[in-house]
């Protein structure tokens, strides 16, 4: 039976190939919900909650190119701190979040300030790294 195009709820701990926990609905006291197939998720994820039952659980390893991709190089950029306002209140080590064309905010991680230039990092924090989830399907609607 297919969970294909059907909204889904799902309790899941996501963690690194070291173990170290990134993320835990479990922990939020809450499941996700998302439309299954849809690219609500990464299509690892996806992948994984399409053929499952209610009650189910399973622990999937999803390797980087089917969970937030490589790191892309190019992702990384160096910009003159007199082209940004405020630049010297930028959070080295920290994520800020700056306006996308339309409008849009996205993450950008803020990697260093050295000599008048700011490196931003807009890979994901993920990005480069196999996943691991153990997954349990809450429900299924429709």
């Amino acid at each position: 039976m297919s969970n294909k195009g059907k909204k889904v709820k799902v309790h899941y701990t996501g963690t690194l190939d070291d173990g170290t926990k990134f993320d835990s609905s479990v922990d939020r006291g809450e499941p996700i919900e998302f439309t299954c197939m849809a690219g609500q998720m990464i299509p690892g994820f996806d992948a994984a909650v399409e053929d499952m039952a209610v009650g189910e659980k399973k622990t999937v390893h999803i390797p980087a190119a089917e969970a937030y991709g490589e790191r892309n190089d190019e992702m990384v950029q160096k910009v003159p701190v007199d082209q940004i306002p405020n630049a010297d209140q930028l959070p080295v080590g920290q994520t800020v979040y700056m306006m996308g064309p339309g409008g849009q905010p996205f993450p950008v991680f803020v990697e260093s300030i050295e000599d008048g230039i700011v490196t931003f990092d807009m890979n994901h924090e993920l990005a480069g790294k196999d996943l691991n989830f153990d997954i349990e399907l809450m429900e299924v609607e429709g």
